[in-house]
């Protein structure tokens, strides 16, 4: 459990690591009132768990070590869910309806594509 634990945590760390350097990326050249640093980490991030989890169930090794440690550790700590529900309900409280809807459209629908996309991608069928 301790180990699973620690493999968890260290994904986490760099996926979280990451998605804080790319989203400062994408706001230094973007000035928009669109939560858009969000939505292309969780759209990527789809992308990455569609791939990974693809890779390893074609090479056997759904459970393994890798598998937990780029899964729901890197992927897990890469994706922001819980900003992308606090940015939605604020597009919400400040009248951006039109916003609002594209925004959960665009990540909602795009996620669950480029988790497929990735899936696929890797030998797996739908």
């Amino acid at each position: 459990m301790l180990k699973t634990l620690m493999i968890v945590g260290i994904g986490s760390f760099f996926g979280g690591a990451m998605r804080n350097f790319l989203s400062q990326q994408i706001k230094s050249v973007t000035e928009s009132g669109f939560p858009l640093p969000t939505m292309v980490v969780n759209l990527l991030g789809c992308l990455l768990i569609g791939l990974a989890y693809g890779f390893f169930n074609r090479m056997g090794l759904g459970g393994s070590t890798w598998c937990l440690l780029l899964t729901t550790g890197f992927c897990g700590g890469f994706t922001t869910f819980s900003t992308f529900s606090n940015e939605s309900l604020h597009l919400l409280q400040t009248g951006c309806y039109h916003t609002f809807i594209v925004y959960v459209a665009i990540s909602v629908v795009g996620g669950i594509a480029l988790t497929l996309l990735g899936y696929v991608a890797m030998g797996r069928g739908v």
